[in-house]
């Protein structure tokens, strides 16, 4: 293994433990953090959060727990407008040394991801979600993953890993698994493979890491996708991972590098997923904007033949207006209405 992945190895594990302050690590181990604050680390993980400050507690933790070379990554904490008591915590965390923190008072997740990517001192930049935990040796993989290729001066500048749920309630019978991955759950193969088409097999925001040189060259996630405040606008990783592969950057999925993330109690019903699918067209017809920037009679052309598409297909119309507790159909219907959404983002509801 050569120094990028070897060299977090260094050091041994840290153990840590959750205190009634939020605050997972003994005061020496905050003070041995602290000395180190001042070394350019490799590694900057950023973790954006809104209004999610007990997820947060227990995402941070499992960071803190990771151990390895303290001095090869750094944790920033990027506060985006939560009114909960996100800023205590991460004060306090940044006062023991654990953590930076950051506020960005612009609602919405590609701004937090970008003020996190600009504030960053590591050579890679790592996103990571509040509401998910890291498995053991996460950062490890890492290191791992920029350093993997095939053949010498073939390394990615882009990794990203497996992302396994946390079911806050029992899985509903009718979730097929192609509709479950809404809820950021990716498990594309046992074996490191290179991500080559965003339409086929992706990365997630949740789980992933980027050269900040490249993050420069392309200008970070665009602003006008993912979430803004409770709408359901999602694509920005997608979109960002379709820009640095069109420059000829390789895009890599290691499933070493893995994480699980919550699958919520309140997601887990069928309006929520006909919602998320329906906003995935919308936000579908938003990178259609972003990319191709179509005239106005271009947009009405396009949503024409996505009209035709769907009339053509009496079965489609049935499974939009039918409910049903079949896995099969229920899957159906939620990719035809990210047709309707792709339709209605063409006529107006996607704007840039």
């Amino acid at each position: 293994m050569d120094g990028l992945a070897h060299e977090i190895r260094a050091e041994p594990q840290l153990s840590a433990r959750m205190s009634n302050d939020h605050c997972p690590w003994p005061e020496p181990v905050a003070a041995n953090i602290s000395a180190a604050a001042d070394r350019a680390p490799v590694i900057s993980i950023v973790v954006c959060t809104h209004n999610r400050v007990h997820h947060l507690a227990m995402a941070l933790h499992s960071l803190f727990d990771q151990g390895g070379t303290r001095d090869f990554y750094e944790i920033l904490l990027v506060n985006n407008r939560s009114s909960d008591a996100t800023a205590e915590l991460g004060l306090a965390l940044a006062s023991k040394g654990l953590l930076r923190y950051v506020d960005e008072p612009m609602l919405g997740l590609c701004h937090a991801r970008n003020t996190g990517w600009r504030a960053a001192r590591g050579r890679y930049v790592a996103y990571f979600d509040d509401d998910a935990l890291a498995e053991k040796g996460w950062i490890d993989a890492i290191g791992d993953a920029f350093a993997w290729s095939r053949e010498p001066g073939c390394e990615p500048e882009v990794v990203g890993g497996r992302v396994l749920p946390l079911w806050e309630a029992e899985r509903p019978a009718w979730l097929s698994d192609a509709i479950a991955r809404s809820l950021t759950i990716v498990d594309w193969s046992p074996e490191p493979r290179q991500i080559l088409d965003v339409r086929v097999e992706w990365l997630v925001g949740a789980n992933m890491a980027i050269s900040r040189r490249v993050l420069e060259e392309v200008g970070g996630f665009d602003p006008r996708l993912d979430r803004i405040g409770s709408n359901m606008l999602s694509g920005g990783d997608v979109h960002l991972q379709r820009e640095i592969i069109d420059l000829g950057y390789r895009c890599l999925y290691f499933p070493p590098m893995a994480i699980r993330h919550l699958a919520p109690r309140s997601r887990l019903r069928k309006s929520w997923f006909e919602k998320r699918y329906l906003w995935q067209g919308i936000s579908d017809a938003m990178m259609t904007l972003i990319t191709d920037r179509p005239t106005r009679g271009q947009r009405l052309a396009l949503a024409g033949r996505a009209v035709t598409r769907l009339l053509r297909r009496p079965r489609e119309l049935v499974d939009l207006v039918r409910s049903s507790d079949d896995p099969l159909a229920f899957e159906r219907r939620c990719h035809h209405l990210i047709t309707v959404g792709y339709i209605l983002g063409l006529l107006g509801k996607a704007r840039t």
